[in-house]
């Protein structure tokens, strides 16, 4: 759990809704006034509303969230009195709002305001407050009465002036109508638990410490309290509420969110109709308690021994539970297995009882709200009926420009510091926690003030979190000797990697016992706000930010020593693991470990640790990281995941290039999509020394290349006019290693100029590219800059153009460069590129003059029949070698196959023929067949599924398959075969001639019937080996009857589909 002035600052959200929350302290509230570093604010633009089920998100979620602005929305009459009290002087403000603490002013039975609500409150907040009390018509009038007693007469007449306009869109009021439901008459116990629960909030927000120096946003609040209420809006009538789940990076203002809502309902303020009781938990708590009840849970915060279960039970609609920090409770796989509990009073571990809770079985009807710091948590998702997920995302970067330019007091400074970090995208993106946007400042504040020769150009992630802590240790003063320091050290470091590896962020006396750390140690570290004491937790400790837990668990394996944290393996086969996860993970704080591990390889970063710190550096890390490099040779990008520029970015983290070289001699492969600066960035500073790359993939996926440089220094310190133009040169650079093989760009932006610059480099002698795929490029008209690559050029045989519209111009002068005489090409794809009639005449001349061309992909064109005429009259050319043509889906019927039936009778070199998807009809079937019947027909391979033709199809076929004994393929399905149709089939297979080795049945309308026919042949057949059946309703007896036959010896099926 984390609290704290939450970095929630504003960013766009949802357009359904918008609000903001404000934090304040229990001091603040004591003396009557808010104070600047205790107060936060969160837009509710700033949290993103995402959901683990479609189906429910929409009707159960938005549905709620808009109806719910109905109660705020009117037609102008807030924005009219809005500015009435905005109009107010500040004296006239004050004496507005000891007025609405007079009960005579005041509508009856209206609960009382506190003062401490609205002594600071801003005119917007007023209003906000006082429609929280009150219906809208109710605020004009007592806002009226107010402006009386205060003698403000003429606002009074443009006040009633005002309401006797909007009185006919008021409608008249009925003096029977019941005022607005009020609370039920509170028992005393609920009283003494609601104000307990103030009281522990308050105060365990005032106890946190926080950096003298550090900035503490103060912005405006408005419509906090829609903000709340949207999150834990009313459900349909008799429906179970959706649990909500708020999540996010550590330190932006998650639990501090919880905690205001438990605030509100304890001061009396919200959710009163809604909720009877809240309850909190905290899962970091889970492992101090071994068994209990839930009843016995509900009853540990009570303020005396009364507490009154069976109210909870005979109304748990009216339960709120809020669960803090998922992430921290350990639960053994065995316990998601565990039977259904529905028994407050069963004896069982605290996890159990939270899970149980969790799936709605303890309460079903209680309303859940949860705090995790795991973006997508699979666990719980897996837990959660229907959950809505709540990304809080902390300081907008708004909010983080302002913190650095209060934090330098120099705008220059700051800005310039702010186009440097700006580049680091992934720590500027940490930087919405408030703690990360102090730890940077600060560190680099000292940097500039003890070193003369300071260049902030040279800034890691890594050297700005170390220097950070040299910051604090430099002048700090540590009551322990030179020669206990390193196994201080040690101990915090183990310390912090074992949390990391266990997700625990919160650490029990106990347990710095067990690790050897010193109590004055622990002491040093919490005077300098490395760890902090855990509010809610008594004697327990965690690091002030998770990031730092990250750093000081990396450091751990580069630290002297072999023994690794988990007491199990040592520390170099522990680093495997972890790079190895660290790699394969999407976790955040796995990926920040990683990227510390390489920055801290650093010499001089060592160097400055060791000194500073007094502690010992192992000299072996970087031969054990060159051995898990030789690894990277086994990896395949396909099948299994790896993050290649989290990869690129930790090697970048150490700035020794000759170390980096060593490393990336070792990769085969990569796999990159670049979205940012830091992408391009990193990707160029690797690429250039993958020497042994063979095949790369690279998504260019945003306008990175066009972007110009933000200002005349950066021009300076880069010495070159377009810094990125030298990066992608970089990258290119890569295709001219002599190994690279494979390229595929598909789905990139790119310029004409970086695209010109790519085919330059593809066209050196250096390079000898094979397989070249464009998929999807933009805008389309770079295409044309592949003549540099494709004239004359003898290595490229295969070239993948799918999904690209490319029209008459760029398709006319790719494919006349193709038919250079030096050209080698064997496969062309052009899948889904608007290809009409009228390209197949170019496509014609291709196919004659490329004389290796041997593959042919089509689909997805409307073709039509007219330009499968004009292909077939070059397949019958002498000189055309195709052997496989793909025409899926071109819109063909039956005259096609009649063109294709002719070629195929003078074609001896085409094998493979996939039409699927066109409707070519039993005509059309019957018009192949021709072709096909003959014995030198040369086609293996027929993919006839989806093309529109029944039972007659079928006969045509088997007649044609007694004379052809080539074909050793085919798909019929998705066609009305039925079961007659399958009978014809099956009198060929049958055959001791019949070569079939796989058919293809799917969604064929079979019955049981046609498995008597089918089963004699799995008997008999000597060559069918595959045989796809899904999407038929064969039925248990259809099934039983293959079964049978399955079983037999003579059966020479392989799969069964």
């Amino acid at each position: 759990m984390e609290l704290g002035p939450p970095a929630l600052g504003a960013q766009s959200l949802t357009h359904w809704i918008t609000g903001e929350v404000r934090i304040e302290s229990y001091s603040a509230l004591k003396k009557k006034e808010i104070l600047p570093f205790v107060t936060a604010w969160m837009k509710l633009e700033n949290i993103i509303l995402s959901e683990v089920s479609q189906s429910h998100w929409k009707p159960c979620v938005l549905g709620q969230m808009t109806s719910s602005l109905s109660v705020f929305v009117d037609d102008g009459s807030s924005d009219k009195l809005l500015s009435h009290l905005m109009g107010l002087d500040r004296y006239q403000l004050e004496d507005f709002k000891l007025c609405v603490q007079s009960p005579q002013l005041l509508p009856e039975n209206v609960q009382k305001i506190s003062w401490a609500n609205l002594k600071a409150i801003s005119p917007t907040n007023l209003l906000c407050l006082l429609k929280e009390h009150l219906s809208v018509r109710q605020v004009w009038d007592v806002t009226l009465r107010i402006f009386e007693h205060m003698k403000l007469t003429s606002l009074c007449e443009q006040m009633r002036a005002e309401m006797n306009e909007m009185a006919q869109v008021w409608g008249p009021q009925d003096p029977n109508q019941e005022e607005p439901e009020m609370l039920e008459e509170e028992t005393a116990h609920r009283r003494r638990y609601r104000e307990k629960m103030r009281m522990n909030i308050l105060v365990l927000w005032d106890n946190i410490p926080w950096p003298d120096d550090h900035i503490y946003l103060h912005s405006t609040v408005e419509q906090e309290h829609r903000l709340l209420r949207s999150l834990l809006c009313p459900n349909r009538a008799g429906a179970q509420p959706l649990p909500i789940v708020l999540e996010g990076l550590a330190g932006v203002g998650k639990t501090t969110l919880a905690m205001k809502v438990m605030l509100h309902w304890a001061e009396g303020i919200l959710f009163q109709h809604q909720f009877s009781y809240v309850f909190y938990i905290s899962c970091h708590k889970v492992g101090e308690i071994v068994n209990t009840t839930f009843a016995g849970l509900l009853s540990r915060d009570w303020p005396d021994s009364q507490v009154p279960i069976e109210e909870f039970r005979s109304h748990p609609e009216r339960l709120l539970f809020v669960i803090d920090g998922f992430e921290e409770m350990t639960v053994s796989s065995n316990l998601y297995e565990s039977p259904p509990c529905t028994d407050w009073y069963q004896q069982l571990p605290l996890a159990r009882i939270l899970l149980h809770l969790l799936k709605k079985e303890l309460v079903p009807t209680a309303t859940l709200l949860i705090t995790t710091r795991d973006y997508g948590n699979r666990d719980l998702k897996n837990l959660l009926v229907n959950p809505c997920f709540v990304v809080v995302s902390g300081f907008t970067e708004g909010d983080r420009e302002e913190y650095f330019i209060k934090f330098f007091g120099d705008l220059d400074k700051a800005n310039k510091i702010l186009n440097r970090i700006r580049k680091m995208e992934t720590l500027f993106d940490s930087c919405s926690a408030p703690l990360v946007c102090w730890t940077v400042c600060s560190s680099l504040k000292w940097q500039t003030a003890s070193n003369p020769s300071f260049r902030l150009a040279t800034q890691t992630t890594t050297s700005i979190y170390a220097y950070f802590f040299c910051s604090l240790f430099a002048m700090a003063e540590v009551s322990l000797s030179d020669q206990s320091l390193p196994e201080q050290w040690r101990a915090l470091c183990c310390l912090a990697a074992e949390g990391m590896w266990f997700s625990n962020f919160t650490f029990a006396k106990e347990v710095m016992e067990q690790g050897h750390l010193e109590a004055s140690f622990i002491d040093s570290l919490l005077r300098l706000n490395v760890l902090r004491k855990v509010s809610d937790c008594e004697e327990c400790i965690s690091f002030t930010h998770q990031g730092f837990q990250a750093f000081w668990g990396a450091m751990f394996y580069v630290l002297w020593g072999t023994r690794g944290s988990l007491g199990g393996p040592p520390k170099h086969q522990e680093m495997r693991v972890l790079l190895n996860d660290a790699f394969a993970n999407t976790n955040f704080y796995w990926h920040q470990m990683a990227l510390f591990f390489f920055g801290l390889l650093n010499t001089d970063l060592a160097r400055e640790l060791e000194d500073t710190l007094r502690c010992e550096m192992s000299p072996r890390v970087m031969d054990e990281l060159l051995d898990w490099a030789e690894g990277l040779e086994k990896y395949d990008a396909v099948s299994v995941h790896f993050e290649f520029l989290q990869f690129f970015q930790c090697l970048c983290e150490t700035q020794d290039e000759n170390f980096i070289r060593q490393i990336l001699n070792h990769l085969l492969e990569a796999d990159l999509d670049l979205h940012g600066y830091q992408h391009l960035q990193v990707s160029s500073f690797c690429l250039k020394h993958c020497q042994n790359l063979r095949k790369l993939r690279l998504s260019v996926s945003g306008p990175i290349l066009e972007m110009k440089l933000t200002s005349a220094s950066e021009t300076l310190e880069t010495g070159v006019g377009d810094f990125r133009k030298h990066q992608w040169e970089d990258i290119c650079s890569v295709f001219c290693n002599g190994n690279m093989r494979e390229l595929d760009l598909s789905n990139s932006k790119l310029n004409t100029s970086s695209m010109k610059e790519l085919c330059y480099k593809l066209r050196n002698p250096r390079c000898k590219l094979q397989k070249l795929t464009c998929k999807s490029m933009s805008p389309v008209k770079i295409l044309k800059e592949l003549v540099i690559v494709l004239h004359g050029n003898h290595k490229l045989t295969h070239l993948d153009l799918s999904s690209n519209n490319l029209g008459i111009t760029v398709s006319k002068m790719i494919f006349r460069t193709l038919r250079h005489s030096a050209c080698n090409l064997k496969y062309l794809c052009l899948e889904k590129c608007n290809l009409l009639a009228a390209h197949c005449e170019d496509l014609a001349l291709l196919l004659i003059s490329t004389q290796g061309m041997t593959r042919l992909c089509l689909g997805i064109n409307q073709l039509q029949d007219d330009g499968v005429r004009l292909l077939c009259a070059s397949l019958t050319h002498p000189e055309c070698v195709l052997e496989r043509l793909v025409l899926w889906s071109c819109q063909l019927g039956a005259p096609s196959c009649r063109y294709l039936s002719d070629a195929l009778l003078q074609n001896k070199s085409l094998t493979h023929l996939n039409l699927r998807k066109n409707n070519l009809g039993d005509e059309g079937v019957k018009f192949l067949c021709e072709a096909l019947s003959r014995p030198d027909c040369n086609l293996q391979n027929l993919n006839l599924s989806d093309c529109s033709f029944t039972v007659e199809g079928c006969r045509e076929l088997t007649h044609a398959l007694k004379y052809n004994h080539n074909v050793k393929i085919l798909d019929v399905g998705k066609n009305d075969v039925q079961d007659d149709g399958v009978r014809e089939l099956c009198r060929i297979l049958k055959r001791p001639s019949c070569a079939l080795e796989t058919l293809g049945l799917e969604k064929c309308n079979l019955t049981p019937d046609c498995c008597w026919p089918l089963s004699s042949v799995l008997r008999s057949s000597k060559s069918l080996v595959n045989l796809n059946l899904l999407g038929n309703d064969l039925g248990p007896e259809g099934v039983n009857t293959l079964w049978t036959s399955l079983k037999k010896s003579t059966c020479k099926l392989r799969k069964l589909g």
